[in-house]
């Protein structure tokens, strides 16, 4: 941990995959990613640590039905909602995760929980008992265009290897207001104290086998140490062969870049016809991001400014901002 005082570094994700449709879809989504940045933003800036605001930016995402965590997830082939989601701290290289639970508002709360936990990754079994320990009054994440999507799946077998978790489907309500833009969601920070943390949450595929487990609970999807921290989004199995967000890290302990890292594995998994995306940050405050998929939506703040990543080009891209 860094002993100067830092200007605050955040970082945001709300999923990876198919183009938006209209720019109307892309403003929709930039909104809300920038709510987001900026409430979090504050609490940084006034000198929250890391994890907490990680944990903060989750729950806010969580809260957005647009985005496919917490309220708003996807069903699965059941027709039932299980979620995922981990919290990683730098500072104390330290990883905690709830597998396929139900019934609760934030899963990320569950995840900062088992922090302080001698079992820090708990099965759909042991968080629902978690639950009950802590009291946590009973929520249903359930929204009726997920029902919806979920029926009209159901009609076709599931033919579907995944639902429209991302932005790729812009549905307009009877008001005529965009309802684009879900998918798995992810904050990382660093703190004015140079600690840096990640966390990442997902409603998961939709449509899928029940009992898959996704990468979001996973150091595949969601690592942290002292020298930077990940959260990646798409497809989960392609994140995990790649073991994505551990590998990134690594590199840059190893002495890359934080971009360097990026190139080098974004690279890799365009070879290997992945479709991932993933943002990081450094000790040092580099921002940086890329994809093989189509669209990012994702939105930072670099200490001076807010920027997004929603006018990518399509394809494999990795951008940054320097420390």
């Amino acid at each position: 941990m860094s002993g100067n005082p830092t200007h605050p570094k955040l970082i945001i994700h709300g999923g990876a995959g198919s183009s938006l449709k209209g720019k109307g879809g892309a403003e929709a989504v930039r909104q809300s990613l920038y709510r987001v940045i900026e409430e979090v933003y504050s609490v940084l800036s006034q000198g929250a640590s890391a994890q907490a605001a990680v944990v903060l930016g989750c729950r806010l995402l969580e809260d957005d039905p647009r985005f496919n965590a917490g309220t708003g997830s996807v069903l699965q082939s059941d027709g039932q909602i299980r979620m995922s989601a981990a919290l990683m701290d730098g500072a104390s290289q330290r990883f905690s995760g709830v597998i396929n639970t139900g019934r609760v508002k934030n899963p990320i709360d569950l995840a900062q929980f088992l922090q302080d936990a001698d079992d820090r990754i708990l099965s759909d079994y042991g968080s629902a008992e978690l639950l009950r320990e802590l009291q946590i009054p009973l929520y249903d994440p359930l929204t009726e265009l997920r029902l919806q999507e979920w029926i009209q799946e159901r009609e076709g077998n599931f033919n579907k290897a995944m639902a429209g978790v991302v932005a790729e489907r812009e549905l307009v309500s009877s008001n005529a207001e965009s309802t684009a833009g879900r998918g798995t969601i992810g904050v990382v920070a660093l703190d004015n104290q140079g600690r840096l943390a990640a966390g990442t949450s997902t409603g998961g595929k939709g449509f899928e086998r029940i009992g898959r487990v996704s990468d979001s609970a996973m150091p595949a999807g969601n690592y942290a140490t002292r020298d930077a921290a990940i959260s990646c989004t798409g497809i989960g199995e392609d994140i995990i062969d790649e073991c994505l967000a551990a590998r990134i890290v690594i590199r840059v302990t190893d002495g890359l870049s934080l971009q360097s890292a990026f190139t080098r594995s974004f690279t890799e998994s365009q070879q290997n016809q992945r479709d991932l995306g993933a943002i990081g940050l450094d000790k040092t405050g580099a921002i940086a991001w890329g994809k093989t998929s189509e669209v990012l939506l994702a939105a930072y703040h670099d200490g001076n400014q807010i920027g997004d990543t929603l006018e990518m080009v399509e394809g494999m891209a990795v951008g940054g901002t320097g420390g």
